[in-house]
């Protein structure tokens, strides 16, 4: 079972903490797209709590959302007030319910590096219509741009092999391949079948977590300001910290009066490495960095 599917999982607090989309990106896959009229219909796979479904739906007559958590799909549904919109219990592997030819537009927002492609395509290639569009897209690990010790801090506790403090163990062993892999490498391994499909475009923009630039700004469209209560928060999303809470429940946050777990320790150290933050106290949830994320735009039309 997917991490986001166990009882354990808040959907809710994922909703909360988890990065939205510019509407320079919504632009971006729409111009692609180039519908004539706004009747169309559109499949939101691993729609999550909605939001992509919520914000195309001005563009489509009908929206469809997918999603495999029974979790997700009652946030979703708690947060949309929308006819238009409907979500569904499932995943791109089985698209049964749908006719043939009957999607003019199928997109997936971090979600896409889950899929089962020998058994996604054939079924994405079934319900698309001809000259539908597919826009996949997604993001890997965010960098505070400025700060490489604080990024090869949460590198550390991301991804080093074994403890990252003395009877600590990392996040690594947690990631669900190769799901994880694959959106680190910006999906690039995803081929839309030649048969199929035409028209194949990416947009990729890597980031550095070494020096803490950002190489190829133009295409950095998923960047914002945040505090680090909020990098906090947000790293309490990752399925791999998710697992590694399921392994330890002994381990309890100081927020629910523990010693503290793996991210109180991992937010310690990156306070610990900035001077600014430390010297803030209490307060260092206050300090705020520009944060920037690796992202692919993945793009096609169907034969």
């Amino acid at each position: 079972m997917s991490l986001f599917g166990r009882a354990t999982f808040s959907a809710a607090g994922y909703a909360a903490a988890r990065p939205t989309y510019p509407s320079s990106l919504f632009k971006t896959v729409l111009a692609y797209h180039n519908a004539q009229s706004p009747k169309g219909i559109l499949l939101d796979l691993g729609c999550g709590h909605g939001l992509i479904a919520r914000e195309m739906s001005p563009n489509f007559g009908q929206v469809v959302g997918l999603d495999t958590s029974a979790g997700m799909i009652k946030q979703a549904s708690s947060m949309t007030n929308d006819a238009k919109v409907t979500f569904h219990q499932g995943g791109a592997e089985d698209l049964s319910f749908l006719p043939e030819e009957s999607v003019d537009m199928v997109v997936a927002g971090q979600s896409a590096h889950w899929f089962d492609y020998s058994k996604a395509w054939p079924e994405l290639s079934r319900v698309v219509k001809p000259g539908g569009s597919l826009a996949f897209w997604g993001y890997k690990d965010n960098m505070l741009v400025g700060h490489p010790r604080a990024n090869n801090i949460l590198d550390d506790f991301c991804y080093a092999d074994g403890h990252v403090a003395p009877g600590l163990e990392g996040m690594n062993a947690y990631w669900e391949q190769p799901g994880r892999n694959k959106v680190r490498n910006l999906l690039r391994e995803v081929e839309p079948p030649a048969a199929q499909w035409r028209d194949v475009k990416r947009i990729l923009c890597d980031v550095s977590d070494d020096t803490g630039e950002v190489p190829d700004a133009e295409t950095a469209w998923m960047r914002k300001r945040v505090n680090l209560g909020e990098l906090e928060a947000y790293v309490r999303t990752f399925s791999a910290f998710q697992g590694w809470r399921d392994a330890h429940p002994e381990a309890r946050s100081m927020a629910e009066g523990g010693q503290g777990d793996l991210a109180d320790i991992l937010m310690d150290r990156i306070v610990d490495s900035e001077p600014r933050w430390k010297a803030m106290g209490d307060a260092w949830r206050d300090a705020e960095a520009e944060t920037v994320w690796g992202t692919y735009i993945l793009l096609a039309k169907r034969r």
